[in-house]
């Protein structure tokens, strides 16, 4: 008797159709985000020709100037309060991005999570690695690793907005959780290796201000008369701790409950989320990349952005490093899980993602006032040198998401298309009897109405009206 044949594993769908609370999600958060990338395109031209014109020295008058209470040691620049305070609202809809993925999105369950979190991790690694290997090579400086392994997801919508391609929503939603999870690394890497001295005693205030938050969350307090200023002292007292003060941002992000209460249409932090995300996007980092992308270029600065390997690591690290990256990370995964890239979708197409991940406009430029922050010139060199990475990375993966957006367009129809018109896109109803039943309808008063004009033709062409 023949052994049965061994059974083979189900595979997996690699970057298939979202569900519909999650597609929709997704469509609302990124159509905020496309609208802040814009204003922070506009913005860092604005900082560009600001600071490269005669007005120079009115930017950087202005970019200096110092306003807070000395007492409380919050006497800073403009351009600090910018970093330090503006970003912390960025940092806080970070938070609650994470914690919303990771209780009601793609990261609650650990099979579909590996993929973003693995190709995030190496998007991450490979530009520090490619950093790393230049300047040991060319002998600069190693502070700068982290640079180029940040994505700005603002900025590259405002580039997906501009090109017109109508990217497939869960290539949209692959991107937006590689930049959630990006964000998070990103934020460990500022708390662990741009922190050198600890204020205790802060430090300790500020968990105990998290603590509070925490308590009042709990207890069900609402009312943002209550939040706000809890929200000031706890970033203050994480300023003055020594830790970068956007951490107390995303703490508190976490700390929001995520799922719904059975009877609510909208959890507490989708609800916050809604309210403060027009403000991260459309005011809190453009005003930053207004106040940072000021750089000074000649052609002796771009000279060096492809010359000094701090530079030269940070082109490279954004443009290769982050492609080869994530690519790599999702390849990978995929063969290793035995998983397979959805039918409508080519591999082409997760490396113009993994392409577009290179533009770390936002959170490079950051780290990089943190890492430089006792070289100013390198910094500046930097700077430039992320302009023109990001802008490498968006021209590359706008060439190669053009070559396929009559195939993109398609598909955004098929995921659209809602024929019965109740609101729900179609391919979500094609198990529902009721759909099939309403379809039928359709078709059936279609075809009649195809019938009345067809005889109302026929009846018009046979008649003879030639005189007798």
């Amino acid at each position: 008797m023949a052994a049965p044949a061994p059974v083979r594993p189900k595979t997996r769908k690699v970057l298939g159709r979202l569900s519909l609370p999650e597609r929709n999600y997704v469509a609302d958060a990124l159509r905020t985000e496309t609208l802040g990338g814009v204003l922070l395109l506009v913005a860092a031209v604005t900082a560009l020709i600001w600071a490269n014109t005669p007005l120079r020295d009115s930017y950087e008058t202005v970019r200096d100037f110092h306003i807070g209470p000395a007492a409380l040691g919050l006497d800073l620049s403009i351009g600090h309060w910018a970093a330090d305070g503006l970003l912390a609202v960025f940092f806080f809809v970070a938070g609650i991005e994470l914690k919303r993925e990771l209780v009601a999105g793609d990261l609650r369950d650990p099979r579909a999570a590996v993929l973003p979190v693995v190709a995030a991790i190496c998007g991450m690694a490979v530009p520090a690695l490619v950093y790393t290997l230049v300047n040991t090579v060319g002998g600069g400086s190693l502070q700068g690793w982290a640079v180029p392994t940040a994505t700005d997801i603002a900025f590259a919508l405002a580039v997906l907005a501009v090109i017109g391609t109508s990217l497939p929503s869960a290539l949209r939603a692959f991107l937006l959780t590689l930049a959630v999870v990006d964000d998070l690394f990103a934020i460990l890497i500022i708390a662990v290796f741009f922190t050198h001295e600890l204020n205790f005693m802060a430090l300790g205030g500020a968990v105990a201000g998290l603590a509070v938050f925490w308590l009042l969350l709990h207890k069900g307090v609402r009312g943002g008369y209550v939040y706000v200023p809890l929200a000031l002292v706890i970033w203050g007292l994480m300023y003055n701790s020594g830790i970068h003060a956007t951490i107390a941002g995303v703490a508190m992000g976490l700390m929001l409950r995520c799922t719904r209460h059975e009877g609510e249409r909208q959890s507490p932090g989708e609800r916050i989320e809604h309210l403060v995300r027009p403000l991260s996007a459309g005011l809190a980092v453009p005003l930053f990349a207004l106040f940072s992308a000021g750089v000074a270029i000649s052609g002796g600065a771009l000279g060096e952005v492809f010359t000094r390997p701090e530079a030269l690591g940070v082109v490279l690290g954004l443009v290769v490093g982050k492609a080869v990256g994530i690519f790599g990370g999702t390849w990978l995964t995929a063969r290793f899980t035995r998983a397979s890239l959805s039918e409508d979708l080519v591999w082409p197409d997760v490396f113009a993602v993994a392409s577009l991940a290179g533009i770390g406009f936002t959170v490079s430029l950051l780290i990089d006032e943190l890492a430089f922050a006792e070289d100013p010139v390198l910094s500046d060199v930097v700077k430039a040198a992320v302009l023109t990475g990001s802008l490498i990375a968006a021209v590359l993966s706008g060439v190669l998401l053009k070559i396929r957006n009559g195939k993109y367009r398609k598909l955004c129809e098929e995921e659209d298309r809602d024929e019965d018109l109740d609101g729900i896109p179609d391919v979500y109803e094609l198990g529902n009897p009721e759909y099939h039943l309403r379809m039928a309808r359709i078709y059936e008063e279609k075809a009649a109405e195809h019938r009345k004009r067809a005889e109302a033709a026929s009846g018009a062409g046979g008649r003879d009206d030639r005189p007798a």
